[in-house]
């Protein structure tokens, strides 16, 4: 199967939950490698290779937080936080710290590889773009490469950041409720995760440069959801 080349670095020091979640990815067809603190995590990071983390948030040496500060410094593979945390506001936190997606223990191992293939798929992108590259002023969308630049700028975007402004770009002036996009760029519907959302706009704003109060391209469309800007509203 197409998974058989994925790597995963799955970071988990509780035994039980590590081997479960291992044995599923394996039969999955991914390669998986387990370490059980966070300084490792770094290591084996650093090492290089890896195609998405599976990272606890509770961890010996290095917390899963610093972790996850420390690799999205330098990129955007996709992360998975899994937590004990099950408040709304810990999973927008561990969301605004760079991570695609969140699952609060205790959790169903094939939920977990459902929401690795997901994470997979929004790398992919799979629906055809209508055109291979977007251009909304100074905003420029390689579909093809994966590749954002803004005023001449490289943004360093996650998976779900990526479907996001994609999704929107691809309709201009077109009002996404959160729970479209939630399916649409996050591959499932939960319930509770409409605010990931609002976390991923957060984010995604952040990079471009953008103010949420006189935006160039993310608009808020109030107790809706989110639009791409019209071509008159580009500055």
């Amino acid at each position: 199967m197409g998974s058989e080349t994925r790597r995963i670095l799955l970071v988990e020091d509780e035994k039980a939950i590590r081997e479960a979640v291992a044995a599923y990815l394996a039969k999955e067809g991914y390669s998986v490698t387990s370490v059980v603190d966070g300084q490792e995590a770094l290591d084996e990071f650093a090492r290089g290779g890896y195609d998405l983390i599976v990272l606890d948030l509770m961890l010996p040496r290095v917390p899963g937080e610093k972790v996850c500060q420390v690799v999205r410094s330098s990129s955007a593979i996709p992360i998975i936080m899994l937590t004990a945390k099950g408040e709304i506001e810990d999973r927008i936190a561990g969301l605004e710290l760079g991570a695609d997606d969140y699952l609060v223990k205790p959790f169903s191992p094939r939920e977990l590889v459902a929401r690795v293939k997901a994470l997979f798929r929004r790398v992919q992108v799979t629906e055809k773009p209508r055109e291979e590259i977007l251009e909304f002023g100074s905003l420029i969308i390689d579909i093809p490469a994966r590749h954002v630049t803004v005023d001449g700028r490289p943004l360093e975007l996650t998976a779900s950041e990526f479907k996001l402004l994609l999704t929107l770009g691809q309709h201009p002036g077109r009002v996404y409720t959160r729970n479209e996009l939630v399916g649409t760029v996050l591959g499932y519907d939960f319930e509770g995760y409409e605010r990931t959302i609002d976390s991923h706009v957060k984010n995604l704003r952040s990079k471009l440069g953008e103010d949420s109060r006189d935006p160039r391209w993310l608009f808020t469309v109030h107790g809706v959801g989110y639009r791409f800007g019209n071509p008159a509203e580009w500055k």
